[in-house]
């Protein structure tokens, strides 16, 4: 009977062991299952939602021209009343906003826009400034239910000379996408990736969460094409410029004392 209880133990132990091996197997192959149904649901979830398309263009010719954004949503979002949509554009060094001119464009209702960036000079060369930040409050476009658009006027700055190329590249990337709604829609889960803290309006200094939005651009980004001077052309510039200063600076003085009135 020793004996046997002897052999009892270890076999007591075998079992108990094999018992551990399996549970264990059992949680490395359920785990990886619990992950893959996560990402069949997400993955089914995002195959029902409309995508977000974004388009921007520029308008006019010139070294002052107009940034168009238009954002598409799809035919499934419903009620898009309740949401506000904020564009947040990174302004390169090449150009600039006026803060004037967007809180001109404000008081006379054209463009809902502020400049982030509080160092700002607007006379400063391309090489001598910085990126700036804009905020667009986009507004729903009254020929397309789920569309919205913005507006900003961009203004090129002075660029260095070069010494072949009579030209410059400007290059626009596309914007962050802000979203913020009074009720939840399934494109919020689709396919927001963060939330932003910002102004809930122009109006007021009240912060609100946005849900920063993945959206797919119709192109990746916008070009701009910047005449520039030539490093050879200086110094007839300089010899002309100097030249039509002297010759009116002449005509202003022979004009003084030809038809000025003096009294001693």
């Amino acid at each position: 009977r020793a004996f046997s209880g002897v052999l009892a133990a270890p076999a007591a132990a075998v079992r108990a062991a094999a018992w551990l091996l399996l549970w264990e197997a059992a949680a490395l192959t359920c785990a990886p299952a619990t992950a893959l149904s996560v990402a069949r649901t997400d993955a089914g979830i995002r195959s029902t939602c409309s995508e977000i398309i974004l388009r921007q263009e520029v308008l006019k010719d010139g070294f002052h021209r107009d940034l168009l954004i238009k954002v598409k949503f799809g035919e499934s979002i419903e009620d898009l009343q309740t949401c506000k949509l904020l564009i947040k554009h990174y302004i390169p060094t090449g150009l600039f906003v006026d803060p004037y001119e967007l809180a001109s464009l404000r008081e006379r209702n054209i463009t809902e826009a502020v400049m982030v960036s509080e160092t700002f000079d607007i006379e400063a060369p391309n090489y001598l400034s910085m990126e700036s930040e804009v905020l667009i409050y986009a507004r729903q476009d009254s020929q397309c239910i789920d569309c919205f658009h913005a507006f900003l006027p961009v203004h090129y700055r002075y660029h260095r000379p070069h010494n072949k190329d009579g030209e410059t590249f400007i290059v626009i990337n596309n914007p962050d996408l802000l979203m913020c709604c009074d009720q939840e829609f399934p494109i919020l889960k689709c396919w927001s990736q963060s939330e932003v803290a910002a102004p809930c309006t122009l109006k007021n200094k009240d912060i609100c969460q946005w849900n920063n939005m993945k959206y797919k651009s119709v192109y990746k980004n916008v070009t701009l094409q910047v005449p520039v001077g030539l490093t050879i052309h200086t110094s007839l510039v300089c010899f002309v410029t100097l030249l039509i200063t002297i010759l009116c600076s002449t005509l202003i003085l022979v004009a003084v004392f030809k038809y000025g009135h003096f009294s001693l």
